[in-house]
């Protein structure tokens, strides 16, 4: 991923091995970018609560992010509940968070906007 081209705009890449493991400075470099995601996880995954005002936005915007994941081959954890979703990102092939993860962070706050 160039550094030129916004994450919401990059697209995943297969990653595979501990190559594609983010390094913590890189990680902090990134993190400022999707600034309403937190480090879970000792640093090995991206988390982030999106709020709905009922059970039928909720679904909507679950349905938007599966689309968007099925695209991009890159697919998150969530938790569904009536008013709220909770994602996680993290590259399990590579054992913690690779540039995939933040370019799909941005890609669901764009859809969440």
């Amino acid at each position: 991923m160039s550094d030129l081209v916004p994450l919401a705009r990059a697209h995943c890449l297969p990653r595979r091995g501990d190559e594609h493991r983010l390094p913590e400075a890189r990680v902090r470099e990134l993190l400022p970018e999707v600034p309403e995601w937190t480090l879970a996880e000792d640093g090995k995954a991206l988390v982030r609560s999106f709020r709905f005002p009922d059970y039928h936005h909720t679904m909507s915007f679950v349905n938007a992010l599966a689309h968007m994941a099925n695209r991009e081959d890159h697919h998150p954890d969530l938790g569904v509940h009536y008013d709220r979703c909770e994602v996680r990102w993290s590259t399990h092939d590579v054992g913690g968070l690779s540039e995939n993860d933040f370019i799909c962070a941005a890609r669901t706050d764009e859809l969440a906007s």
